[in-house]
This record gives structure tokens, C-alpha cells and sequence, in this order.
């Protein structure tokens, strides 16, 4: 129990330490590629991924995007048509695929 006591008040100096000058968060542009399909990636990707999602995963095959959009609609649910799913696929593949 003393121990407990004791991360506990450890714990809570941590949480209350002060900064003296102002934090800023370092501005990151991630250089989106406008093209045919993007509204659709907008709509239904971007709402719960950042666009750095997406550059992380670099230059992929066609089916890796494909793969990874059938994960977002049967694993996390993600309310995509199958129309939409193609639009997605063909704008990953088009600006974001590795040629295979």
C-alpha cells in the first residue's frame, strides 16, 4: 500500500511538471497528389486517417492497396460500396503504387 502512495505521488509531480516557454508543434506537409478518385479518398478515407497514413505505407502493389482497403471494410467496419472501393483502389495505385 505504501508503495502505491508513493507512485502515486510520483506520478502526479510528473503530470503537474510546467514548461516556462511556449511548446510548438512542428508543421509536417504531406504533399497530396490531386487526381481522378480523390474526392472519394477524401470522403472516405481521410475522415479517420491522416493523408501521412497513406504516404507511410510507400509505394505498394495493387494488391496491397487492395488488401488494405478490404481490412478497412471487413475488419474495422468502414461503410465503403464496392464502387467507392474501386475509385480508392485505382487513385492509390495510379499515385501511390509501385507499377506491379
Amino acid at each position: 500500500m505504501k508503495r502505491m502512495a508513493i507512485l502515486a505521488v510520483v506520478t502526479a509531480t510528473a503530470l503537474h511538471a510546467q514548461v516556462n516557454k511556449p511548446v510548438e508543434v512542428p508543421y509536417m506537409p504531406f504533399p497530396i497528389k490531386m487526381g481522378k478518385g480523390f474526392e472519394t479518398v477524401q470522403a472516405q478515407c481521410l475522415m479517420c486517417h491522416s493523408f501521412g497514413y497513406v504516404l507511410n505505407q510507400g509505394r505498394q502493389s495493387r494488391k496491397f492497396w487492395r488488401g488494405k482497403i478490404e481490412k478497412m471494410i471487413v475488419h474495422f467496419k468502414a461503410p465503403i460500396s464496392d464502387k467507392d472501393a474501386k475509385i480508392i483502389e485505382e487513385y492509390l495505385v495510379e499515385h501511390y503504387g509501385n507499377g506491379k
